[in-house]
């Protein structure tokens, strides 16, 4: 990924400081003064779970967030508030990081065809939108790039895109409303190697009449792109509205059975102070947050680093 998907560092850390300022200034900005300020008690430590579960961490990440800190606090004699608070961010960075980062992008470089990006999600989480902000930021790197519209069920879902599609410059590949989403997906592969795109994102419907057939549809998507190139898709991200907190985790875990997806795509970070739910995601979920949204613009996403969101998270408020 950090060859395929660059960015400028500053810019990152910038956008990711905007998009959890609501989340700092109601909860975690709070945590540095508590550490200070209060004697190794069970009132410290109650204030705050308060904190982790308001901002939508769950209970169980935040119990387990608190016990891995009374444990560190224990075995190595920390004392000062300053420390612990150092100890939490370190054990939250580890908590988060994927096992292994790297390892779910593939080399672009060895490619015969496009770097094929599934986007899956229920509808009005920014999927469309997210898309349309993936595909301006890799026009801006100086790739091709091609848009499927797969999602041939919702109205105007198509339209939608293709208004996207000319703000940003790309082409986009539709078929009439009501059409076979895998057709798409096969029309769309095969104009991106045709026109030589170095990216193709394909839209996905994001509901049908039954959960087992939207299931079913995605399942179809990927059987047909796996046809056209073996390790195609390259990557199913899978697109959830921070804004509805724990709420959006069953639906997400629907997705991560029926299309095995590898990593997500965190929309509406900036419009929500329960910022905690990127630490709940990795507890639930196992899968690694790769992007977040951080406002309504194209330029408005970065790649999430999780260093650089832990310490702008709980960065202290005065």
């Amino acid at each position: 990924m950090l060859r395929f998907f660059k960015r400028d560092r500053k810019e990152d850390i910038a956008h990711t400081q905007d998009a959890v300022q609501p989340s700092r200034d109601r909860w975690f900005g709070r945590i540095l003064n508590v550490l200070r300020s209060s004697k190794l008690d069970d009132a410290l430590w109650e204030e705050l779970e308060e904190i982790l579960i308001s901002s939508d961490v769950g209970v169980e990440t935040s119990l387990r967030i608190i016990e891995e800190l009374k444990d560190t606090v224990k075995d190595r004699g920390l004392e000062s508030g300053e420390e612990m608070f150092e100890s939490l961010k370190d054990s939250l960075v580890a908590g988060m990081e994927p096992e292994n980062a790297e390892s779910v992008w593939v080399d672009e470089t060895d490619l015969k065809g496009p770097y094929v990006i599934l986007m899956v999600g229920v509808n009005g989480v920014g999927k469309t939108t997210s898309i349309a902000k993936l595909a301006h930021h890799f026009t801006q790197e100086g790739k091709k790039v091609i848009l499927g519209a797969g999602d041939t069920f919702r109205a105007a879902a198509a339209e939608q895109l293709e208004i996207l599609g000319k703000q940003i410059g790309v082409d986009v590949i539709r078929h009439e409303a009501g059409g076979d989403p895998g057709a798409v997906a096969f029309d769309a592969y095969q104009a991106g190697k045709a026109r030589g795109a170095d990216v193709l994102i394909i839209d996905t419907a994001g509901r049908l009449h039954t959960k087992s057939n939207l299931m079913e549809e995605l399942r179809k998507v990927r059987r047909v792109l796996g046809r056209l190139e073996p390790r195609a898709p390259h990557q199913v991200i899978l697109t959830l509205d921070a804004t509805t907190g724990l709420n959006g985790l069953a639906q997400a875990k629907s997705f991560k059975d029926a299309v095995n997806c590898t990593g997500i795509f965190l929309a509406k970070l900036d419009g929500t102070s329960r910022g905690g739910i990127v630490l709940a995601i990795k507890q639930e979920l196992q899968v690694p947050i790769l992007f977040i949204g951080t406002g309504e613009g194209f330029t408005d996403m970065a790649p999430f680093d999780t260093r650089d969101f832990v310490e702008s998270l709980l960065a202290p408020v005065n």
